[in-house]
């Protein structure tokens, strides 16, 4: 296989979608793919929800983060959206080198393919 790097960009705050950015994340990272996950739009807003033990991605949002996928989140939209402090205080960085937002040509040079949801 030729590129074994992939970043998911998942922009939806729909969580029945999201979950699908969770599972392959995890499935691209135990298969040595390095699946990182990057939250933009309106999917930084799952990071409050999911971070309550209650919440059924509650549990595949911890596995996520213990891996070391949740790369990062967009600083702007987390901003905008009011989400930052918690995004923060959940350990994941808020990157911002396009405008604010997680530029993809970044992830590009450095020889990631980009997945977006």
């Amino acid at each position: 296989m030729e590129n074994q790097k992939k970043v998911l960009f998942a922009f939806r705050g729909d969580p029945l979608c999201f979950i699908h950015v969770l599972l392959n994340g995890i499935d691209l990272h135990e298969r040595g793919q390095e699946g990182l996950i990057i939250l933009e739009g309106e999917a930084v807003t799952l990071v409050p929800e999911m971070s309550k033990p209650g919440h059924f991605l509650s549990s595949l949002y911890q596995k996520a983060k213990s891996l070391g996928i949740l790369h990062a989140a967009c600083k702007a939209c987390s901003i905008k959206l009011k989400v930052e402090k918690e995004i923060e205080k959940e350990g994941i960085p808020l990157i911002g080198d396009m405008s604010g937002h997680p530029s993809m040509g970044n992830f590009i040079e450095k020889g990631y393919q980009i997945i977006t949801f």
